[in-house]
């Protein structure tokens, strides 16, 4: 299951490292269709990168901050900085070629 982070711990859980934060809401189906392919690659991805979802609805502070205006948006952060943003529905391929790339 993918950590939840909320605006108060975002910093602290997204600062080192490469981690990728899911931007999603519980009404959005391309954001239901994501998931499970998120659960998939923090399987296989456990010890090189870490994956995180944070609700829109109810952390609109980080949404706003990163200009978030579609969801689902994946940012992925190396070392506290945003090195990839993606917006929609990845396939794990695909997710896989931007990880690869970072790591």
């Amino acid at each position: 299951m993918v950590q939840a982070i909320t605006d108060n711990n975002f910093e602290t859980e997204t600062n080192e490292g490469l981690v990728l934060i899911d931007f999603w809401a519980p009404w959005c189906g391309p954001c239901r269709m994501q998931t499970p392919i998120l659960e998939g690659l923090e399987k296989e991805y456990e010890d090189r990168v870490k994956i995180v979802k944070m609700n829109v609805d109810d952390n609109p502070a980080t949404s706003q901050a990163f200009g978030i205006m579609s969801i689902p948006t994946l940012l992925l952060k190396k070392e506290g900085q945003v090195v990839e943003t993606l917006i929609g529905v990845h396939q794990k391929a695909q997710l896989e070629q931007v990880f690869n790339k970072h790591l």
